[in-house]
């Protein structure tokens, strides 16, 4: 069996070879925002789990959330399907009869940002609570304590909000502001693994933290995402709402690991019923698959190798693109060291020419584009009749609706096709 699966290893190798891409051709060949960056050693790491049938959850997701939680600095964290369940299970946690009078009812409101991407604040919504948005400053493109604390009213029990395309929000006064008001602290990391704020990894100043691992993101486990915390009380009911509810903590084929599997009482069960099927949460089952665990795990060994490529091509963006008139560019939080997601441009309203017209060049070339997501959420059909207060003239969120875009800077970009989009920008933006 050991040289069969020496022989499949061989071939997968081969194999990944054949599908290496051609050279660039610049305006024909796609310069993609984002893509996982796959190597041979990534795809065995998915055939050696496919081949041993490792289908569910086990072994390599928990040393998985082990790995994680250390490289981010947490105690804790719980693997999932994706990393919009990752936000569902965080804020969903926070309503459990667990925490007793702390718990988030509905009617409570959660501060969020009104320009970002739908799942952050959809969680809000489909708990019962009612999202408060507030605006974000153009460049960093991120809120700041002082809007979060005058949007605070008394109903308002919660922060959820997310680093805006990997530049981190300023988590340090962030956190202190949600502990001396009382609320919890929802950090949205999944466009910012490995961003670093005032000596910190993101994704370690929240009550709970988020994590995405879609292969649009900072590593790839093709759907996949993860929920932290340094709290154990947390952690413990983050588990029970993502594993169906239940209240056993026994992995799956695992019995007994309290030794008190039937000697227990819970509820108006009667006495001694199995604890692997009583349920304390109205949970789901949001786990993900070794399969997928498999593969984060070969790609968390590059973290540092794709963070730092990260931050080099953005270096690269801002250096080719600075002073081309029309153009606001990003700027990175004081205090931080992002590992960008993408590349944000606002076109300036008094621009000779469109943001529109901009982008419709850039894509003729084959340079991809993306919107900053969805743009002021308040303005969607999805949230129009839904319960939200706006604390704030959401100014700078229209803006980014009507001006703003983003291009690439993940890891498969080469310097060739770097300089093929700033020559595309500074050329349409010098003649316009």
């Amino acid at each position: 069996m050991g040289e069969t699966k020496d022989r499949i290893a061989e071939l997968v190798r081969e194999y990944h070879q054949e599908q290496t891409p051609g050279p660039f051709v610049p305006g024909v060949s796609p310069v993609q925002v984002s893509g996982a960056v796959l190597t041979a050693e990534d795809r065995l790491a998915l055939v050696s789990a496919a081949l041993d049938l490792r289908i569910a959850a086990g072994t390599a997701s928990r040393r998985f959330e082990r790995d994680f939680a250390r490289f981010i600095g947490t105690r804790k964290a719980h693997l999932t399907n994706s990393g919009s369940s990752a936000n569902l299970l965080a804020l969903s946690s926070l309503t459990s009869p667990q925490l007793e009078d702390e718990r988030l009812r509905p009617g409570d409101e959660v501060v969020t940002v009104a320009a970002g991407f739908p799942t952050t604040v959809s969680p809000i919504l489909q708990n019962g609570l009612v999202p408060v948005f507030v605006d974000v400053e153009l460049g960093t493109y991120n809120t700041t304590p002082e809007r979060i604390a005058a949007a605070i009213g008394p109903r308002t029990r919660a922060i959820m909000i997310a680093h805006s395309l990997g530049n981190p929000f300023q988590a340090t006064e962030i956190a202190q502001l949600a502990e001396d008001r009382g609320l919890f602290f929802v950090e949205d990391n999944c466009d910012g693994v490995d961003s670093i704020y005032r000596g910190r990894r993101t994704g370690s100043f929240g009550d709970l933290s988020t994590t995405s691992f879609y292969p649009a993101h900072h590593i790839a486990m093709g759907e996949g995402g993860c929920v932290l915390t340094s709290n154990l009380a947390l952690a413990r009911i983050v588990e029970s709402f993502r594993d169906w509810g239940r209240d056993c903590w026994c992995e799956p084929g695992e019995d007994n690991r309290c030794m008190k599997r039937f000697d227990q009482q819970m509820g108006k069960l009667p006495q001694g019923y199995d604890h692997k099927y009583i349920f304390s949460h109205v949970g789901y089952n949001l786990k993900a698959t070794d399969l997928q665990a498999s593969l984060g795990l070969s790609q968390l060994g590059r973290i540092d190798e794709f963070a730092a490529a990260r931050r080099r091509n953005w270096r690269q963006l801002r250096e080719g693109l600075d002073g081309l008139p029309g153009l606001l560019l990003p700027e990175a939080t004081p205090d931080s060291d992002p590992s960008w997601f993408g590349f944000l441009i606002t076109v300036s309203p008094d621009a000779p020419y469109s943001r529109a017209a901009l982008v419709d060049h850039l894509e003729s070339l084959n340079i991809h584009t993306r919107r900053f997501f969805a743009g002021n959420l308040t303005r969607h059909p999805a949230y129009s009749d839904r319960p939200h207060r706006i604390a704030e003239p959401l100014v700078n969120s229209d803006l980014i609706t009507d001006q703003t875009f983003w291009i690439g800077v993940y890891p498969g970009l080469t310097q060739e096709m770097l300089d093929f989009v700033i020559a595309s920008v500074r050329e349409f933006t010098t003649r316009a």
